[in-house]
């Protein structure tokens, strides 16, 4: 997990992330922060091993780690935040050693976190998907009932 722990680490991370956590700081709903993001990552790997996908834990934790990182840029000019994010991860994916490949399949996984047509799939942009959708806590959330999510998409029990 060298390679998560330098993301973690990394200057233009830790910068998108204040950027997320100051545009988010008087939001009622869901928060795109560090906690959202390690909890998707640790879905993930979940999902991983019950589904013996054999995806490799670094692709997991980078692609949950970066996926909503330009959440701050989709409030600031709209945006959508999965291109801001695939945008934005390429520099500390290769900074943090991610070969070309590797970055690529991440970034991908990124790109389509919100698309549905892949929540199926059995790879990386699948995962991703899911553990996303998997990591809101909507059965504890004060703002559920003004959540604009669909019932049948929200988190009422608990799974994961």
């Amino acid at each position: 997990m060298e390679r998560i722990n330098k993301i973690l680490k990394h200057d233009l991370f830790l910068c998108h992330l204040e950027k997320n956590n100051t545009a988010e700081a008087e939001r009622r709903f869901c928060r795109h922060n560090i906690t959202h993001f390690l909890d998707v990552a640790r879905i993930g790997w979940i999902l991983n091993l019950e589904e013996d996908l054999h995806i490799e834990k670094e692709w997991i934790y980078a692609a949950a780690l970066l996926h909503d990182i330009g959440k701050h840029v989709q409030y600031e000019d709209g945006t959508p935040h999965e291109k801001a994010s695939g945008s934005i991860a390429p520099e500390i994916l290769k900074d943090c050693g991610f070969e070309d490949e590797e970055s690529e399949n991440i970034v991908e996984a990124i790109l389509s976190h919100r698309d549905a047509s892949v929540m199926q799939e059995k790879n990386l942009r699948g995962i991703l998907y899911r553990a996303d959708k998997a990591s809101r806590s909507c059965f504890a959330c004060k703002a559920e009932a003004e959540c604009d999510w669909k019932r049948d998409k929200k988190n009422l029990t608990i799974k994961y």
